[in-house]
């Protein structure tokens, strides 16, 4: 496969020496809102308080990441002083303030933000996350499929990777219906697969795949019990779809949820995870007490990363063996004419 220069510097970034990404994301906004406000008891999170909770999460979790996700408002400013400049970095370019109609919900870009500006910050990744449903309204379908090419030919304009995150949710009249950021607890499997195949188009140019696990986390089984066979065979699907190296996200789920899915996702060809709440939702309720959240992250959230990230080494599949790279890897304008070959951004 033919990488660009931009792009191969990305994917090696993102992922440790070995091919491996354990990537941890603190560019949560509704959850941590939420924190904040329960909290303190408050009708609105200060921005103080989000970014101070933001600040410790990246101080104590980016020494155990090969990389950082972060939000462009309360997590940068305050925070990008603790990623090592060793390690990749990935920018959030989705607004969180999605828009919910009878039809479906609709994503959209934060204001005044773009590819061009997370470039330009030196960032080794964009991440959008894109609400789909497959079954949804064929118009909102079309308009979140519209928005995701426009970004995927931005990233291939500026050089950079983007990483496409894919959330199902529920429809109105859906059981467990909820706008609020966590797992549709009664997802079809069958859904998260169709969004896959949706986005797996190469006209989309997504780098890496953020998904989520088929099976609801509650139902996901031990994977050395007796059930576990059909569980992996939906991990599996996922597996046969992406045509570029993918990870795992937490949504939510608890530790030892978490790395369950991780185990099936790796035995699938996963190339690791960006994770948020699996690692540090726990630590996080000591919160307004940053004192004690430190040392419940300290205590409890840096050896699960370490754990998991253990895990991943072991197991799962580094970028550059993903089946996408079957012929290996070629430099795009590699040569002597490669100061030609390599095109402007305004070409």
């Amino acid at each position: 496969m033919e990488l660009t220069a931009g792009k191969l510097w990305c994917y090696r970034r993102l992922a440790d020496e070995n091919g491996i990404f354990k990537m941890t994301a603190v560019d949560q906004r509704p959850p941590i809102m939420n924190l904040v406000k329960d909290k303190i008891g408050v009708t609105e999170a200060n921005y103080k308080d989000v970014a101070a909770v933001k600040a410790l999460l990246t101080k104590t979790l980016a020494p155990c990441s090969t990389a950082m996700l972060l939000d462009p408002i309360w997590a940068y400013p305050n925070a990008i002083q603790y990623v090592n400049p060793g390690q990749g970095l990935l920018l959030t370019l989705e607004a969180h303030n999605f828009v919910d109609t009878k039809n479906g919900r609709l994503s959209s870009e934060i204001v005044d933000w773009s590819v061009e500006k997370i470039k330009r910050i030196g960032a080794d990744g964009v991440k959008f996350l894109s609400w789909y449903r497959p079954d949804a309204d064929p118009s909102v379908c079309e308009q979140q499929q519209n928005l995701v090419e426009k970004i995927g030919k931005a990233c291939k304009r500026f050089d950079i990777s983007f990483l496409l995150e894919l959330l199902v949710y529920p429809l109105p009249g859906d059981s467990n219906q909820t706008t609020d950021y966590i797992e549709h607890a009664s997802k079809h499997p069958q859904n998260v697969v169709d969004s896959l195949k949706a986005f797996a188009d190469p006209r989309f140019g997504v780098d890496i795949f953020k998904l989520e696990s088929p099976v609801p986390g509650r139902a996901v089984p031990s994977p050395e019990s007796a059930e576990s066979g059909q569980c992996q065979e939906w991990f599996d699907k996922l597996g046969e779809i992406c045509q570029v190296p993918w990870v795992m996200l937490s949504a939510g789920a608890d530790m030892a949820t978490f790395k369950n899915i991780l185990t099936y996702a790796y035995r699938a060809g996963a190339s690791g995870y960006l994770a948020g709440r699996a690692i540090w939702w726990e630590a996080a309720q000591q919160f307004p007490d940053l004192g004690s959240m430190e040392e419940q992250l300290v205590k409890k959230a840096v050896p699960y990363a370490r754990e998991i990230g253990d895990l991943t080494v072991k197991n799962a599949t580094p970028w550059f063996r993903n089946k996408a790279f079957a012929d290996g890897i070629n430099l795009s304008g590699f040569g002597e004419t490669f100061p030609a070959e390599y095109r402007a951004l305004n070409n």
